[in-house]
């Protein structure tokens, strides 16, 4: 009888240990993972972001002469500084569309859904839905993102602006060569923000729409099938009724940009998923956020207002002052801003006009 009482309070006895034991683990654990978290601000970037290179990428690109393009350089950093970074992101919409998760369950502006019909008859008439050959050949490709700010005006950048294998824009470039370079590979924009005059378009590049509402994929539609646009579409100013371009040189971004720029990088409220005050990137965000999946190495031009110069032009291509911009219903600029100094300052992206 003594035995068995001895064995039982020894049975318990242990019971108490591995509980104690698992509990203090588990606090060491959760404290350790504390921690490791408090290196990483709410949305799970570096908090001390660091202009040198990690020494393993300090390593991997010391060969690398002034110049020379870096391979996979942009998204190694992005990895760095956000380590939910996940390249993989087509940069246009195919006819594959429906099957890819993260957007078929958002409307527009964060998917697709509700859109199948309007995308699938737009798909079936472009047919492309990639860049140009020779671009989707290259090993290594440097992207620029041309933004429209004032911050472009006489800083005589085009020429640089030029080099860059892939240039992203979607303001006036004719007239301008000089600041912002006559080069432009994609035209991304949105049916409001289409140029009307065609004497402005180039020749060569591929206009890409990036969808905002519903409305504007039924826009689209018009457009590839050079149907009338009807100005009782809901849309808030009046729209471009004809782009010169074919329609193998139309694309649709892929609306994942728009949802990733809002929601992981920048930090704006989610709303159920639908758009709401303050809650959409501004295009040239959206653009940057491509340009990490899709290119090797990223910079900008053209991004930043400087609110202390109220009489400094706001757009390089008009003569707006500063002291017109408004606080905007749509956009969180400073939180924009924010991400974009992240990158600046890690250098996944370079800033060449130092607007940011």
């Amino acid at each position: 009888m003594g035995l068995l009482v001895f064995m039982r309070n020894l049975l318990l006895a242990l019971c108490l240990f591995l509980v104690l034991g698992f509990l203090y683990y588990s606090a060491w654990k959760l404290h350790l993972l504390r921690w490791e978290d408090s290196k990483y601000d709410k949305l799970g970037f570096l908090l001390n972001l660091d202009s040198k290179l990690p020494p393993e990428l300090a390593s991997k690109y010391a060969n690398f002469s002034e110049g020379m393009c870096k391979p996979g350089y942009a998204s190694a950093l992005m990895t760095v500084i956000f380590p939910k970074f996940s390249k993989p992101a087509p940069m246009f919409l195919d006819d594959s569309f429906r099957k890819w998760a993260r957007i078929r369950d958002f409307v527009p502006p964060f998917g697709i859904k509700g859109q199948d019909n309007l995308i699938k008859a737009i798909l079936s008439a472009t047919k492309d839905y990639r860049l140009t050959p020779a671009l989707d050949s290259l090993s290594c490709r440097r992207c620029i993102i041309v933004g429209n700010g004032g911050v472009l005006a006489n800083k005589s950048l085009g020429l640089k602006i030029d080099d860059y294998d892939v240039v992203v824009s979607s303001a006036p470039v004719k007239g301008f060569e000089k600041d912002v370079g006559g080069k432009t590979t994609l035209r991304i924009t949105y049916p409001e923000g289409a140029i009307q005059k065609m004497e402005q378009y180039e020749k060569d590049s591929l206009f890409v729409l990036a969808g905002f509402k519903w409305q504007d994929f039924k826009w689209l539609k018009y457009i590839v099938y050079k149907e009338k646009v009807s100005a009782s579409d809901g849309f808030w100013k009046s729209v471009a009724t004809r782009v010169p371009r074919e329609p193998h040189e139309i694309r649709i971004l892929n609306p994942y940009f728009i949802q990733e720029a809002a929601f992981s990088f920048i930090g704006l409220p989610f709303n159920n998923g639908l758009m709401g005050r303050g809650n959409i990137p501004t295009l040239g965000s959206v653009a940057i956020t491509m340009a990490l999946h899709n290119c090797d190495e990223v910079a900008v031009a053209g991004f930043g207002y400087d609110m202390s110069s109220p009489n400094a032009p706001l757009h390089y291509y008009e003569n707006i002052k500063m002291s017109a911009i408004k606080e905007s219903w749509t956009h969180n600029i400073q939180r924009e801003k924010e991400f974009l100094r992240k990158l600046v300052k890690a250098r996944v992206i370079t800033d060449l006009t130092s607007g940011i």
